[in-house]
């Protein structure tokens, strides 16, 4: 699976290590930024990697900031994403199953390492179910699709 994944400067450290990760398991990883720990803006990153996926130029994504919840904020505006701010294993696993979530945000400042390593891992694997949960997903992309007054 080809993941890409970026961060913000607060998220730049647990960036490096999610990359070994997800080499690790056997994926392609491709890295987005930011390169250092200097203040950036979050949304820049986040458009990179929702872009990738939005233009189906890339599997899933993965993006990490302070609380992750502004990179979701940002990443849910490009049709085709479904991102997903996660804190635990059921969450991360649910976001799969339920929602096809193809973009994991994380928060750098509130998970330790072990547990993103977890939640990555636990996501990169976790199919979705489809099923009834097709059926609703099918409906986001209809709203996606219509018009905007």
């Amino acid at each position: 699976m080809k993941i890409v994944i970026a961060s913000d400067h607060r998220g730049y450290a647990i960036k490096g290590k999610i990359l070994a990760l997800i080499v690790e398991l056997g994926h392609e990883a491709h890295d987005l930024g930011t390169d250092s720990a200097d203040s950036v803006d979050y949304p820049d990153f986040a458009v990179k990697v929702a872009r990738a996926i939005s233009e189906k130029n890339a599997d899933r994504g993965i993006l990490i900031c302070g609380t992750g919840m502004g990179m979701c904020i940002t990443a849910n505006k490009f049709p085709g994403v479904r991102a997903c701010t996660c804190h635990d294993d059921l969450t991360a696993e649910m976001s799969r199953r339920h929602n096809d979530a193809n973009v994991l945000c994380l928060s750098a400042d509130l998970l330790g390492d072990r547990l993103v390593n977890r939640m990555v891992e636990l996501w990169l694997k976790t199919e979705f179910e489809a099923g009834r949960h097709a059926r609703r997903v099918e409906k986001i992309t209809r709203i996606e699709a219509e018009p905007k007054s």
